[in-house]
């Protein structure tokens, strides 16, 4: 046992209160299938975006930011201040038209633009997509963090925070979740925020009092967000991330089901641009601490960067306080799985049972949907033991999306925006994208390529495939991206255009009805804080380019 036992006591309160509060929270939700998936679609803006932010910032995300700040610099936080165009997109591209069709899941509303077998594919994507990549990463990081604290195995700690995390989202439903994930997202940016107030104060132990003295101690280029070469090259994330955030924050059950719930078009839109706001402060206060971590740690740290959150924590933070920070932690952990088993739930429940029997009772559904719940969380736990093979924590989850991504990512940007993409089209780009996908995983993952050894000159065991794409995992998603493009567009040419009364629902009439569709309605109109979101982030890629 590593840690003090006023910081444990506060670790467990924290984890019973959290499952309580969910409990609590979602018992009037929980007979139907509308109030138990989607909240009786009663969420305003701020629970939206705060929910948002917190299913998107998980475990993985506060020590592999660090991580990478540590290793590569704060050019990781382009992840973080490129999402902020992309929840734009969410807000007033798609949010319009997933309120409008009153849909439950994603895969709803592609069998409304496409038909019933791109629903399908979808689903079966979307649950493959939250099984390996928002819960099983996700379950591994956590247990790495709890395994530097507390002197257990990785599948205990795994166990543990699984099961609390099933029983508040499975009793708790989508309204126990949002309402959770309000309070963690609160907590983990104050930990955070604690965690880099401590190091900047600490800087002044070593004579660093201002950023040109920070810059000159860090690696060259470590503070710079714009890089020219390497695999996060400026050309490299303009390529590859829209590819994969439009997957992320706008095609992604796990994401978007928060704007599902919301209670007006208005507060659709206004969540995610919202969250765009609050997702300015994660290059600020979990990437620099990285590189902080190499200023003040770097020899502690080593070779192991994945520590580098730990290892500031335990340095800097007094006791109490560092029961606070793991809290976050774990409340980033449990907020990205509830909201991914919740998600899982409403696929399985809604695109296939009710699909296959539409006379299934309510109450008969949630049921089904709780057992999806148990039943990936466990899969997910299974995958999750595989984690020291995933050749790092954050590189290795944004590998999985650039190869699931870019079929998803085409058939909705296609979809919405060009009226003569077929069901036919759409299906062939989901299978084609998804098999394409797969086989470049297993080519060029160390996670499953891994699993195939050889022998070396020495007789050591190796992998027989390394890295054999040979190119940034960004740059992997554009290309796949045009390959999938072209799928769409040749077979929907080469097939039966949809019927118009089919599209007029789901497709905007021209790209500039994006703005000009109604009257700016005020200062707090979507389109307004949109500008003032992007005039922001052009101002903060200013200061740290």
């Amino acid at each position: 046992m590593q840690i003090h036992w006023i910081d444990l006591t506060i670790i467990v309160a924290y984890l019973v209160g959290i499952t309580g509060i969910g409990i609590y929270v979602g018992r009037w939700q929980s007979e139907s299938s509308t109030g138990y998936f989607l909240a009786g679609r009663s969420l305003g803006w701020a629970p939206v975006g705060l929910a948002l932010f917190a299913t998107n910032i998980s475990t993985v995300h506060l020590i592999g930011l660090a991580s990478s700040g540590f290793s590569d610099g704060m050019v990781i936080g382009n992840f973080e201040w490129l999402a902020p165009f992309l929840l734009i997109t969410l807000g007033l591209v798609f949010a319009p038209f997933y309120f409008r069709t009153k849909i439950s899941t994603l895969p709803e509303f592609l069998e409304g633009r496409y038909g019933a077998w791109p629903r399908t594919m979808l689903a079966f994507m979307a649950v493959v997509g939250a099984l390996f990549i928002h819960i099983g990463v996700t379950l591994y990081a956590g247990a790495v963090m709890v395994q530097n604290f507390v002197d257990i195995p990785i599948t205990a700690s795994i166990l543990i925070v699984s099961l609390l995390t099933v029983i508040y989202t499975v009793f708790g439903g989508l309204k126990g979740v949002v309402v959770t994930e309000s309070i963690q997202t609160v907590l983990l940016l104050a930990g955070s925020l604690a965690v880099t107030i401590f190091a900047v104060l600490t800087l002044g132990d070593t004579d660093i009092h201002n950023l040109e003295g920070l810059r000159q101690a860090a690696r060259p280029g470590q503070l710079s967000m714009i890089h020219n070469e390497g695999e996060f090259a400026w050309y490299c994330m303009l390529v590859g991330y829209p590819v994969i955030g439009i997957w992320y924050w706008c095609s992604d059950q796990t994401i978007v089901q928060r704007v599902l719930g919301a209670r007006s078009e208005r507060d659709a839109q206004l969540g995610p641009i919202f969250c765009g706001f609050i997702k300015i402060l994660p290059p600020l206060i979990m990437v620099l601490p990285g590189v902080l971590c190499y200023v003040l740690f770097k020899d502690m740290v080593g070779e192991n960067a994945d520590s580098a959150l730990i290892v500031l924590i335990k340095e800097l933070l007094p006791r109490g306080l560092q029961g606070v920070v793991i809290a976050g932690l774990l409340a980033a952990l449990m907020s990205t799985v509830a909201g991914a088993l919740n998600s899982t739930a409403t696929l399985v429940s809604i695109d296939i049972v009710k699909r296959v029997r539409p006379t299934t009772k309510d109450r008969t559904l949630v049921r089904i949907g709780r057992l999806t719940a148990v039943v990936v969380m466990v899969c997910a736990m299974l995958w999750s033991t595989q984690g020291q093979r995933f050749g790092g924590i954050f590189k290795g989850i944004n590998q999985m999306i650039s190869v699931l991504a870019p079929p998803i990512s085409v058939v909705f940007i296609w979809g919405i925006f060009w009226r003569r993409a077929t069901s036919i089209g759409a299906l062939a780009t989901l299978v084609f994208g998804f098999v394409l996908g797969g086989i470049v995983f297993v080519l060029d993952f160390p996670a499953v390529s891994g699993c195939v050894l050889g022998l070396d000159s020495y007789g050591e065991p190796r992998q027989l495939f390394t890295n054999t794409m040979s190119m940034p995992f960004m740059f992997q998603a554009g290309i796949l991206f045009g390959m999938c493009s072209i799928v769409l567009v040749v077979v929907s040419l080469l097939t039966r255009a949809p019927r118009s009364e089919q599209i007029e629902r789901y497709c905007w009439k021209n790209p500039l009805a994006v703005i000009t569709e109604k009257p700016i309605s005020g200062v707090l109109d979507p389109r307004i804080l949109s500008a003032v979101l992007v005039i922001i982030m052009a101002i903060c890629y200013y200061i740290f380019a």
